[in-house]
């Protein structure tokens, strides 16, 4: 099995071991996007020059999730911010990143309907239990988060992606509130990247949490109205 994309470990995370979205939509859409385009970033793909994404290495990574969308990227004549890449590679992402899963055996597809009215899908693990992959991103990020040292980049970066989604208070409610709010920020503001990946990483990280903060509102006034 090829190594797991953020946007793999972000999925794992998000879904319960019922194979159930915890995160709600569209945060996790958002989140994969936002996903997608730290891995870029951490690939060297992509930079944020002027507070807009630009590709410094159009080169195919050999990932289908992410090459789709760095070819999108590519092919466009206007340079975009961060946030507006956010909402155009959010569409139809989850589905693909879960069938990628599914293809490699890490997850399965069950259909069923609720009531026996309203359809359902969910993703549980082959073994019902949950997947290791899942549990040894969760580990890299427990041990980053109760360590006082340095940070791998892609735990750093995944750390970041799911504090500003809003996940990280699902996945560490063990770790005391403070503990977890001050090492998350160290590792922030660590010297983890080069200076223009990390910044590419942060914009990212900043738009999503933008995208996500705005659904949630938007999802509260339409149910309180």
């Amino acid at each position: 099995m090829a190594p797991l994309t953020l946007a793999d470990e972000l999925v794992l995370l998000a879904y319960d071991d019922t194979g159930v979205n915890r995160l709600g939509r569209p945060n996790l859409d958002y989140g994969l996007a936002g996903a997608v385009l730290l891995e870029l970033a951490l690939a060297s793909r992509v930079e944020v020059v002027d507070d807009r994404l630009v590709v410094t290495d159009p080169t195919p990574t050999g990932r289908r999730v992410l090459d789709d969308a760095l070819a999108e990227v590519t092919a466009d004549d206007k340079r975009r911010r961060p946030k507006d890449w956010i909402g155009r590679l959010a569409k139809g992402l989850p589905d693909r990143v879960l069938s990628g899963l599914v293809d490699e055996g890490v997850l399965r597809r069950e259909s069923d309907r609720v009531l026996l009215v309203f359809p359902r899908t969910r993703y549980p693990s082959p073994t019902g239990a949950e997947p290791v992959a899942e549990t040894a991103a969760r580990q890299r990020m427990v041990d980053a988060l109760l360590s006082d040292g340095p940070v791998e980049a892609r735990t750093a970066a995944l750390l970041g992606l799911t504090r500003a989604v809003g996940l990280d208070r699902k996945l560490f409610r063990e770790l005391p509130k403070e503990r977890l709010k001050t090492r998350a920020t160290e590792i922030a503001a660590g010297d983890w990247a080069s200076a223009a990946t990390k910044k590419a990483i942060e914009e990212t990280q900043a738009a999503v949490m933008v995208a996500t903060t705005v659904a949630t509102t938007a999802a509260i006034i339409t149910t309180t109205s």
